[in-house]
């Protein structure tokens, strides 16, 4: 039997199937490929997720991160790599009591490249600046101009470079609003106010406005000393959108009622000509009543926010019932009017059973979706990849893993994001698994 086979019941959803760690580091080059590489992606394709050291960690979100890569030239793939992001906490610095170390977190979440430097992300600690060949350079502060966490769901504007992100914690103030210029100088920090701590996953950002979401998730002591997600649902704290104008000073927020619900991802925003702000999410109706078990990720869809000028709440549309999770859009779109949305379909109504065996691309201007199936696989998040002077939104290519539970191992899967129900442009096999994880990014050049 295989190490997926012959599992325990009893151990918890993150350590069965796909979603269990890998133990080992490889690396191997020229890898085999089905199809045909485009050869203008050139650069490097890599994602980060979970995966625990000694193989058990106390929830789904507190596992070493580790960083699979794919580095793309000319048409071939060069090299497929995988490495532990080698923190203060990995590399076996005690944990200090009190506050959080904001140096020593598991950057276990996201990937990105901003002003040079490809960064390893988690919410909980500051930014952990990797090589290309996803060896572990160390903690970065901004020359010692940051003192909080780095969200791991920054924003980077497609037309100034500018780079904008938050910072949340336990203690007052809660959540800070960050933005640095293009070359990487942190411009200006701004703290937010809120009620209480609250877990601030994501946020959006539009063309001329940021906004944060004030969610009844909630800052929770014992779950903290139990050494698990420390947070829980609150039926009272109710929940909000704060809108601040970008590069304005924190008088100009304004806050907007929402229905109660808790949102880890957000598609885009954009803003329509009259000011309006439209927002498309992962909408949970509650997350985590009673704690964050591993029985309760419930039933997330697409789900539209719109804000008129003025209003103090904001208008809710469901896009379709579908369960869905890890929204993506064309990233050149960032900010700016969206109609093209892509999804990972959960399946099943508990994201934490899911087989996520398809990908689904939602056209919001027809009303018309399109699925890709992988019959033997386990699809991650999908990227979209502009296609070199592509103009259409949906112009370039979706990559991402797919587990071949047929070989036992992963795929790096490039698509076309206009075809998306037609076979895959290319599949490369890598010699190895990777587990389900959480998010990554496409580098072009890098």
């Amino acid at each position: 039997m295989s190490q997926l086979e012959t599992t325990a019941e009893s151990e918890p959803f993150w350590e069965k199937g796909n979603l269990a760690p890998v133990h080992e580091e490889v690396t191997a080059f020229d890898l085999p490929v089905e199809g045909a590489i485009p050869p203008e992606l050139n650069g490097l394709y890599a994602r980060n997720g979970a995966n625990p050291r000694e193989g058990h960690s106390g929830h789904w979100f507190l596992g070493d991160g580790m960083l699979h890569g794919v580095s793309l030239k000319a048409g071939r793939a060069e090299w497929y790599r995988n490495r532990w992001v080698r923190t203060p906490r990995f590399n076996g610095a005690p944990r200090k009591p009190g506050m959080p170390d904001i140096r020593s977190g598991v950057a276990n979440t996201n990937v990105m490249a901003h002003a040079g430097k490809i960064m390893a992300l988690v919410e909980s600690a500051l930014p952990v600046v990797m090589n290309r060949e996803l060896d572990t350079i160390g903690s970065y502060d901004y020359d010692g101009k940051l003192d909080t966490p780095f969200t791991a769901h920054p924003k980077i504007c497609p037309t100034s470079g500018e780079l904008h992100f938050f910072g949340y914690g336990f203690q007052p103030p809660f959540l800070t609003y960050h933005a640095a210029d293009a070359n990487g100088t942190l411009l200006r920090s701004i703290p937010v106010p809120t009620r209480a701590p609250t877990m601030v996953h994501d946020f959006a950002m539009t063309s001329q406005h940021v906004i944060f979401m004030d969610l009844p998730v909630v800052f929770d002591m014992p779950a903290a000393q139990r050494g698990t997600m420390p947070f829980a649902w609150s039926d009272t704290y109710g929940a909000r959108l704060g809108i601040l104008k970008r590069g304005a000073g924190i008088e100009s927020l304004r806050w907007v009622e929402i229905e109660p619900c808790y949102v880890f991802h957000v598609a885009n925003a954009f803003e329509e000509a009259d000011g309006t702000i439209v927002i498309d999410v992962a909408w949970y109706n509650e997350l985590w009543r009673g704690g964050p078990s591993s029985k309760t990720f419930d039933k997330a869809v697409l789900r539209r926010w719109r804000i008129a000028p003025g209003a103090t709440k904001a208008q809710e549309q469901t896009l379709d019932d579908r369960s869905i999770e890890f929204p993506r859009v064309n990233d050149d779109r960032a900010g700016m009017h969206h109609d093209i949305v892509y999804t990972v379909d959960a399946g099943d109504e508990n994201l934490a059973t899911s087989s996520y065996s398809s990908l689904r691309k939602y056209d919001l201007k027809t009303g018309k979706n399109t699925e890709h199936t992988f019959d033997k696989g386990m699809a991650s998040e999908f990227v979209h990849v502009p296609g070199e002077g592509g103009k259409g939104e949906d112009d370039g290519w979706l990559i991402g893993f797919v587990y071949d539970r047929a070989r036992g191992a992963s795929d790096l899967t490039i698509l076309d994001a206009q075809r998306m129900g037609a076979k895959p442009v290319a599949r490369i096999m890598l010699p190895a698994r990777v587990p389900q994880g959480f998010h990554g990014n496409w580098m072009p050049g890098v």
